[in-house]
């Protein structure tokens, strides 16, 4: 299917002047084009967003307009119809444009208003700095927001959401009418969520033009007047708000419709690879529980925060100790005290957390994907073998598409779903019988989870046995040939399959939840 039609220019008061006008735009690293010919229209008094899979060429825009990276030569930024040729963060400022970044850049240790003037403090007899200004000015701007922390607050002492206002307020009291919103909820409650959400609602009303990057689908409903989107560093259209639907934007940012994300086909075989008797922490989390995972297969397991999902998963690995129960691998029961003994029995498992619990954040791509079978490629006598590592490294980068500068990257530089693929990785590095899959998509954009169903089919296609634990209905629908579904620590029905009772949300719901009777489809 190709590409929906899209405008390429707004509907916003085609009369007035843009506040923002960006045309040409290039930037190359070594090795990298990074941004090809991007353009990008904002009016004053809209929210407009900004979408794209990581590595789409989001950041980089907004690092060149906001005078962090500068552009190649060609392209042109226009500020209220003005050319700008924005030189450094100190040139944006002065043009009115502010950012704030997913990673707040505040002084902790400074008050709120010492934070907001910083760099640019008042002074008293040529060289004291004038506080009384300071707390008066910023009072104001704080009332503006209506915030409930007052100028004297140490920033320390405040949430992330407060710190976020701290942001703002700078950037109101600096006369910005261009403000750029890089992932702002990443930290948030529901809640602070929601007043966030009012805040921009109220600057957009006092003719700011905003322009907010998220990769969550309710909040580009919610908030935006117009989406723009990137993909593979180039410019792909935009939508006015009349025209954004969930089809037409993965559409847009991954080259095929949302109804094709899964391309789901079963390679479910009749061989029983894993096979759970009864294994349980004696009830404590997780109740005696019992499972059979073909080679192929995708088995889906599904049910509420809290279910035991992953205390099960975590038993069957060996991270957690069982008191009852056995696990057995192709015929032959296993004892698994710990990981190693699963992970030498060809059981990986990747956890639900990839930053505390999975990913070493401070060493390198190669690194990551190599340590779980050095001692495997080592020469004799313990020696590395490097060779074997670059090769591993090099092949893992390739077929799972994962998208950095070189090997060497630390991994913690890395978006979330590309530090997903590397534990992926490293995982199918050691040619593992089955996979563990805790919430394989958690915090990735659309473009990486199309990336990761891909890898998962592609794994079944080749034997593998995979569970799947995951939260998100859709996703568990899409990927599984049989669901099981958990409810306060038990297996409490089996979805799909030959023969079974179709998978659809209510009826896993109906399942997790304890209701009765199942909703026919």
């Amino acid at each position: 299917m190709a590409t929906p039609s899209v405008s390429t220019s707004p509907t916003v008061a085609p009369t007035r002047t843009p506040a923002l006008d960006m045309h040409g735009i290039s930037k190359t690293f070594p090795g990298v084009k990074a941004l090809d010919h991007v353009q990008l229209q904002a009016w004053t008094g809209e929210i407009h967003s900004l979408m794209g899979e990581n590595g789409a060429g989001k950041s980089t825009l907004m690092k060149i307009l906001s005078g962090a990276y500068t552009a190649d030569p060609g392209g042109e930024i226009r500020i209220d119809g003005q050319p700008m040729h924005i030189t450094g963060p100190k040139a944006a400022r002065a043009a009115g444009i502010a950012i704030i970044y997913q990673e707040l850049s505040l002084a902790p240790n400074l008050t709120v208003a010492e934070n907001i003037y910083l760099g640019n403090e008042p002074t008293r007899a040529g060289f004291l700095a004038d506080r009384a200004t300071m707390r008066r000015e910023t009072a104001k701007v704080l009332e503006r927001l209506g915030t409930e922390f007052d100028p004297d607050t140490l920033v320390n002492t405040l949430s992330i959401a407060e710190q976020q206002q701290v942001e703002i307020a700078r950037a109101l009291h600096q006369h910005s009418h261009i403000l750029i919103m890089d992932e702002p909820t990443t930290a948030l409650s529901t809640r602070e969520t929601d007043r966030l959400f009012e805040l921009i609602k109220r600057l957009r009303d006092e003719d700011i033009a905003i322009i907010y990057i998220s990769h969550r689908m309710a909040e580009i409903y919610e908030l935006s007047d117009r989406v723009s989107v990137l993909r593979d560093g180039g410019y792909v259209g935009t939508l006015d708000r009349a025209e954004i639907s969930a089809e037409r934007l993965v559409q847009m940012m991954v080259g095929r419709p949302l109804s094709n994300l899964f391309d789901k086909h079963s390679h479910a075989t009749e061989r029983v690879v894993l096979e759970v008797k009864g294994l349980t922490d004696s009830g404590w989390r997780v109740k005696p529980c019992s499972l059979t995972l073909h080679a192929g297969e995708v088995l889906g397991l599904a049910g509420l925060v809290g279910a035991g999902r992953s205390e099960l998963a975590r038993l069957i690995f060996g991270a957690d100790r069982a008191t009852g129960g056995e696990v057995w691998l192709e015929g032959k029961r296993q004892t698994l005290r710990k990981p190693l003994d699963a992970i030498n029995n060809g059981i990986a498992y990747l956890t639900e957390d990839r930053k505390a619990q999975g990913l070493f954040l401070d060493m390198s791509v190669r690194e990551n994907i190599t340590i779980s079978v050095l001692g495997r490629d080592a020469f004799v006598g313990g020696l590395l073998n490097r060779a074997a590592m670059a090769r591993l490294t090099t092949g893992s980068i390739e077929d799972l598409r994962v998208r950095v500068a070189g090997p060497f990257v630390t991994a913690g530089a890395l978006s979330g779903g590309n530090q997903q693929k590397l534990l992926i990785a490293r995982w199918i590095a050691i040619h593992p019988k089955v996979l563990i899959l805790d919430e394989p998509t958690k915090g990735v954009d659309i473009g990486a989870k199309a990336e990761i169903y891909r890898i998962i089919s592609e794994l079944a296609a080749k034997g593998v046995a995979i569970l799947v634990i995951s939260s998100e209905l859709p996703e568990v629908i899409g990927i599984s040939d049989r669901i099981l579904v958990m409810r306060e620590g038990e297996i409490v029905g089996e979805l799909g399959g030959p023969g079974g009772e179709e998978p659809t949300q209510e009826n896993i719901m109906a399942l997790a939840t304890g209701t009765t009777e199942m909703v026919q489809s």
